[in-house]
Order: structure tokens, then C-alpha cells, then sequence
């Protein structure tokens, strides 16, 4: 996370998200008020994005209009804000963690996307070692 961090322009902060559970898996920023509190919630909030009630059920009515099982089908979100862009992706090997790139709004977009993209390559490898250990 930490290499992430400092490898992008106006990264403010990078973590992985267990999508089962919305624990923080790993975590790494330079803003002082990222609490505790508040990376569990921006966790919380991705896992919602991507797993949530509403979501879930939008994928099965658009498995049902497609005569096939419903599967899980949100796979990158971006979200901006008045001072940030959230860059957030399931890992593609790992299905149940997802990646969260916080920038300020002077990142551009293709260089989060890269970023964020690139970050899994570390990523999996780390969370294959340690679903093994």
C-alpha cells in the first residue's frame, strides 16, 4: 500500500478490504484525520458499492432479463468527490478483497486507473502467501 502511496501524485491514501467482512486487510496514507474509524468506514462504504443489498439485486434482475445465474458483475468504481477521486477494484484473482485508491483531485484519472490496476500485481501475490500460510 505504502508503494502505491508514494508512486502516484496526490495520493492520499491506499488500502485492501476483506469484501466478506469489510475489515481493512492492509492500509497506507499521509492524511492525519484517516482514523481508524474513518478507513474502516471508506472500507465499509466500498464493500457496500460492490456487495451491498441493492446492488445484489440489481445483478439478479439483470441475470434474470439474461436467462443466466446471477453472478457477481461490479468489478471497478470510481467516485469523485468535492476533493477526491476514490479509484476502487475487486481484485481479479481474488474476488473477495478489493482495492481502494484515494487521490486528491489533481491525480489524473488514467494515472489513478494505472495505478490502481498496477497495485494488484503486489496485492494478490501477498494474499495468495497468506491464504496459504
Amino acid at each position: 500500500m505504502r508503494s502505491v502511496v508514494d508512486g502516484v501524485d496526490g495520493a492520499l491514501g491506499c488500502a485492501v478490504a476483506d469484501m466478506r467482512t469489510g475489515e481493512l486487510m492492509g492500509v497506507a496514507h499521509n492524511v492525519p484525520y484517516f482514523t481508524a474509524e474513518y478507513l474502516e468506514a471508506v472500507a465499509a462504504a466500498a464493500v457496500e458499492m460492490f456487495r451491498g443489498k441493492t446492488v445484489r439485486h440489481v445483478e439478479d434482475l439483470i441475470s434474470a432479463r439474461r436467462g443466466v445465474p446471477s453472478e457477481r458483475l461490479m468489478e471497478e468504481v470510481q467516485m469523485t468527490t468535492r476533493h477526491t477521486i476514490h479509484f476502487m477494484m475487486v481484485l481479479p484473482n481474488n474476488p473477495e478483497a478489493v482495492v481502494v485508491l484515494i487521490t486528491d483531485r489533481r491525480t489524473s484519472l488514467g494515472m489513478g486507473w494505472a495505478a490502481t490496476r498496477r497495485s494488484v500485481l503486489d496485492i494478490e501475490p501477498i494474499l495468495d502467501a497468506d491464504a496459504t500460510a
